[in-house]
């Protein structure tokens, strides 16, 4: 069978897009770990099917590389978005939902998409974190692998673990990342984000995503980033956070009941078919 398919990114973060919006398919697991290997198929850090909804524009719904979903991909909804403007499915402010709720998008330029995120959750059920105890897992000491790190853990619709570095560029992260995202606190895994303060709001951030292993960007991940740095005093609340990813910048701004919103780039590579 030939399938078409688009091929998106953000800040590096890049998908596969199936226009579904005739009918979900019903096999995109599958078809996230049958055509995410670089060099062997397609590659990508996985798919993303834009789908019809309801209540919505359209329905994002996100697979990882290993084919696992996640409710929510911050770098993913821009694209989607970019790729309903495209396509005259929606226009400059538009709604599109996720299994981490609606969230509504406003155009900024071309090319460039702001995100109304959701509130930030440190509650460990929502995150979700366990054998931590009742309190919210702010700046803990916990051990990955032996070796003692301080983490805080909370949920951008998917859970997340930040943790403050140094230096930033000298992990090895395909050594250390697989352990946070099995560690045993995490009984869904864990998205896990290293941050290094670089100035006033400004921070530098690599992440190793559960399911893809390290991407050039998170958009969730820089979300989360950011209100750890401000729950953290080492950000400002209801300020710009310039997060610098590999892959490029997003602008965060965290209010101060935690709603977060985020700008940045989504940008269409190109467009194929595949045989599967």
């Amino acid at each position: 069978m030939r399938l078409e398919f688009t091929k998106m990114h953000g800040c590096g973060n890049d998908y596969i897009y199936l226009d579904c919006l005739k009918g979900m398919i019903d096999n995109a697991p599958e078809l996230a770990r049958r055509l995410s290997p670089r060099r062997f198929s397609v590659g990508s850090d996985g798919l993303i099917c834009i789908a019809p909804s309801q209540v919505a524009d359209a329905t994002m719904r996100m697979f990882n590389a290993d084919g696992s979903e996640s409710a929510m991909c911050g770098n993913g909804i821009r694209c989607v978005a970019q790729w309903l403007y495209e396509h005259k499915v929606a226009g400059d402010e538009m709604t599109i939902e996720t299994l981490a709720g609606i969230k509504h998008l406003s155009r900024k330029g071309e090319g460039i998409w702001q995100v109304e995120m959701g509130a930030a959750e440190f509650e460990p059920a929502l995150v979700p974190v366990k054998g931590l105890g009742p309190d919210p897992v702010i700046n803990r000491a916990i051990a990955v692998d032996g070796l003692p790190w301080q983490v805080t853990a909370l949920s951008m619709g998917n859970p997340h673990c930040v943790t403050v570095v140094e230096d930033v560029q000298s992990l090895d992260l395909e050594r250390i990342g697989p352990g946070f995202e099995n560690h045993p606190a995490f009984p869904e895994h864990v998205n896990t984000e290293f941050i290094q303060v670089m100035g006033k709001n400004h921070l530098a951030m690599r992440v190793w995503e559960r399911g893809s292993g390290e991407t050039l960007a998170c958009g969730t991940g820089a979300c989360a980033s950011a209100a750890a740095a401000v729950m953290l005093r080492l950000c400002e609340p209801d300020t710009d956070i310039a997060l610098d990813l590999p892959g490029g910048r997003l602008t965060i701004r965290v209010s101060e009941d935690w709603q977060i919103r985020m700008t940045g780039p989504a940008k269409t590579v190109y467009t194929g078919v595949v045989e599967v």
